[in-house]
C-alpha cells in the first residue's frame, strides 16, 4: 500500500511539473518577462511549442500554452526590447532541439 502511495505521489509531482505557460496581457501579471531572438546563438532557452498539455516537458523547453493562468505553471509576458526580459527565447522547429543554453537562467521557469 505504501509503494502505491509512493508512485502515486512520484507520477503526481512529474505531472505538476510540466511546462504549462499562459501568456499575460500586462507586464505586472507574469513570472518571467520573456523576449523571442532572432538567432538561437542569443537564446537562453530554445524552446519547442507542444500540441498537447501531456506533451509538456519538465523545465526541458517544451512548452504548451494554457487557454487561462490558473491552468498554467508559470505565467510570462512578452516584452518588446531584449534589455526589458528576464529569459530569452527561440523558438525550435523539433522537440529535440529545445533546450537550455544558458544553465544559469534555469532557476527562472521552477
Amino acid at each position: 500500500m505504501k509503494l502505491i502511495l509512493i508512485i502515486s505521489f512520484i507520477l503526481l509531482g512529474a505531472k505538476m511539473q510540466a511546462q504549462k505557460v499562459f501568456s499575460t496581457q500586462y507586464s505586472s501579471q507574469a513570472d518571467v518577462k520573456v523576449f523571442v531572438v532572432e538567432y538561437e546563438s542569443q537564446a537562453d532557452l530554445k524552446v519547442y511549442k507542444v500540441q498537447y498539455d501531456s506533451q509538456a516537458g519538465t523545465n526541458d523547453g517544451k512548452w504548451f500554452f494554457t487557454e487561462y493562468g490558473s491552468q498554467a505553471k508559470k505565467k510570462i509576458y512578452f516584452v518588446d526590447y531584449a534589455s526589458q526580459a528576464d529569459l530569452k527565447i527561440f523558438f525550435v522547429k523539433y522537440d529535440s532541439q529545445a533546450g537550455w543554453r544558458n544553465n544559469e537562467k534555469k532557476q527562472l521557469m521552477y
